[in-house]
């Protein structure tokens, strides 16, 4: 049985003026097919709305990435993207937000099992960002997309307008972009101790970004130690970055140490 759309309002938090957006959105054409061949009245599916919505997918992402790491070049710029808008990111995305349950399927894709499809999640989770966009312009449009789609990667902060604070999840990773973009060393990383008996050992790992960024982290494995360290470096070295103006910063554009 189909969910209420009305439900999945409150999901995405937004409430439709034009509700025959959503449901439009969540329409695949195999319900239309069926309709207009059973004589049926005419039933418009979600294929031009997934259109327009995976354009404005890669327009928020290119301007929220852009706006937020300025330093970056565009490769580094181009990489976080791809990541964003790759069907295996935004199928989780529609997984999380249950979208399978809410879609209107002709019956034999019903029966095909489509409500688990990754196309049909991905495709009618664009529609959707196309229907927020067409119901209440560029800003909700947004406000969704970097809420759900960057989750774990950004978190909008509405009191700052367009800053955007990180939140990534891969600090290793995210350490690597931002010591490159600020003319750093390679992180370096090495366990420098470890403590308890063989089946409960606690690791200790410190990173290093040349000589003056560096930073230690306990983790019972140390996958999770060095991942700890990179983001204690990654957030300090961050809020550098946003405090210094680059005029300021010196050609490397390092800063004292914290």
């Amino acid at each position: 049985m189909r969910a209420e759309p009305a439900v999945l309002e409150l999901r995405l938090k937004h409430r439709f003026a034009n509700p025959e957006l959503l449901r439009r959105a969540l329409t695949h054409s195999s319900l239309a097919c069926e309709t207009r061949s059973g004589g049926g009245s005419a039933v418009s599916d979600n294929e031009q709305l997934e259109f327009l919505g995976d354009a404005v997918l890669g327009l928020v992402v290119s301007d929220v990435l852009f706006r937020r790491f300025p330093l970056y070049k565009e490769g580094e710029l181009s990489t976080i993207k791809a990541h964003l808008v790759s069907a295996a990111h935004l199928h989780g995305v529609a997984r999380r937000l249950e979208l399978g349950s809410y879609l209107e399927l002709g019956r034999g894709e019903e029966m095909s099992g489509g409500r688990s499809k990754k196309t049909l999640l991905v495709d009618a989770l664009e529609a959707i960002i196309a229907a927020i966009y067409l119901d209440g312009g560029l800003e909700p449009a947004c406000g969704f997309i970097v809420e759900h789609v960057m989750d774990g990667q950004m978190v909008f902060d509405q009191e700052a307008g367009t800053d955007i604070q990180p939140a990534v999840t891969n600090f290793k990773e995210a350490l690597r972009l931002l010591a490159k973009a600020r003319q750093l060393p390679e992180p370096r990383y090495s366990t420098i101790r470890e403590q308890g008996p063989e089946h409960s050992k606690m690791f200790t790992v410190e990173v290093r970004a040349g000589k003056e960024w560096c930073g230690q982290a306990d983790a019972r494995t140390k996958k999770i130690a060095a991942q700890r360290a990179a983001r204690g470096v990654y957030e300090r070295l961050l809020a550098d970055t946003q405090e210094v103006p680059l005029e300021d910063a010196g050609p490397s554009g390092a800063a004292p140490t914290q």
